[in-house]
């Protein structure tokens, strides 16, 4: 596997040295873990990139979330690694992530920029369980007083609550939280690897009870099967019911890599709709703008309907910070 080659930045990554453990526990059956040192953590982001953000840190590769859609599979094949399955089962940890991000946060060239996470793949997926690198990171950047953002699927984000409290009482925290949809039929074909919308809705609620307000990214909004009125209708009520503090609209879009796989699984699963995503994908990786403008109009006009309004780009990963919350006592987590 070519691990020299992994990267955001034309510099190399990672050392030559490369510890991959395939572990056998009901948790993580399946799963190999790629241990590797990075030469560096703090990525930047193309100048082209359309996100509201310069800098990020991505402390895995790869993600057990499986969701079809995800468009960070292409970085597999960076590695030689597969796509697909590969993607999903294959997770490259990055063990020296929390030293290292220290160690560049107190370099004299760094000059505090906001650093966004879960912008790659999910940070608090389950291999943040057995690794815990999370922590460390959030550490380091409370102690800078740098500001941040984290994006997730996952409920294990609310086991480093006091982390968040501490960094929001210093410096602008952002949290988001990923609820596309809260159809479970289609939750369990498409994000088999993440907790149902229902948990995910209550990491919203718990994050607001602590004093962390949270947004929720409404993404991927997925034409033809989560896109009726009386689901997005169902999706933002849920959302305005859990507190959240916004709520952004985000259609699918289907990069090369994530393309080939969803839309095997599209011709497995739903047949009839092959011709009509390939109609509506003809120029690209992202739906026609009629068809986003409708959807982030129809979000929109129900977000004022449910009380929370729609949020303005970039609002959710530039959250100043809170005045730290009574704590209500110990939190049963419930953990990926």
């Amino acid at each position: 596997m070519r691990w020299e080659n992994l990267g955001e930045q034309a510099a190399a990554l990672f050392g030559t040295e490369v510890v991959s453990r395939t572990v056998d526990t009901p948790e993580f059956r399946g799963i190999t873990f790629h241990e590797v040192h990075a030469r560096s953590i703090i990525n930047q982001v193309p100048g082209a990139s359309r996100m509201p953000f310069e800098r990020t840190v991505n402390p895995y590769r790869g993600c057990s979330h499986a969701c079809v859609y995800c468009f960070a599979r292409k970085t597999h094949g960076y590695l030689d690694l597969d796509t697909g399955l590969g993607f999903d089962s294959q997770i490259v940890v990055k063990v020296n992530a929390p030293g290292l991000l220290r160690r560049e946060l107190a370099a004299p060239r760094w000059r505090g920029e906001h650093i966004a996470m879960g912008t790659n793949v999910d940070c608090y997926q389950r291999a943040e369980g057995r690794y815990q690198l999370m922590p460390g990171i959030i550490a380091a950047l409370r102690d800078r007083a740098n500001p941040f953002s984290l994006l997730t699927k996952g409920t294990l984000i609310l086991r480093d609550l006091d982390l968040l409290r501490q960094a929001a009482a210093v410096t602008d925290v952002g949290v988001s939280v990923s609820v596309g949809f809260v159809d479970r039929e289609l939750w369990r074909t498409v994000e088999p690897g993440t907790p149902a919308p229902e948990r995910r809705l209550d990491v919203v609620r718990t994050l607001a009870r602590h004093g962390i307000p949270a947004g929720v990214l409404m993404a991927p909004v997925i034409p033809f099967l989560g896109d009726s009125p009386a689901q997005l209708r169902a999706t933002v009520r849920a959302v305005a019911a859990a507190g959240a503090t916004s709520v952004t609209p985000l259609v699918l879009h289907l990069r090369p890599g994530a393309r080939e796989w969803f839309m095997a699984w599209l011709a497995q699963r739903h047949p009839h709709l092959v011709r009509r995503y390939e109609r509506m994908y003809a120029d690209g990786a992202y739906a026609p703008k009629w068809y986003q403008r409708r959807i982030t109009r129809q979000v929109h006009e129900l977000a004022t309907a449910y009380g929370i309004g729609p949020s303005r780009p970039g609002e959710s990963r530039r959250v100043s910070a809170p005045a730290p919350a009574p704590d209500p006592g110990p939190t049963q987590l419930a953990l990926l």
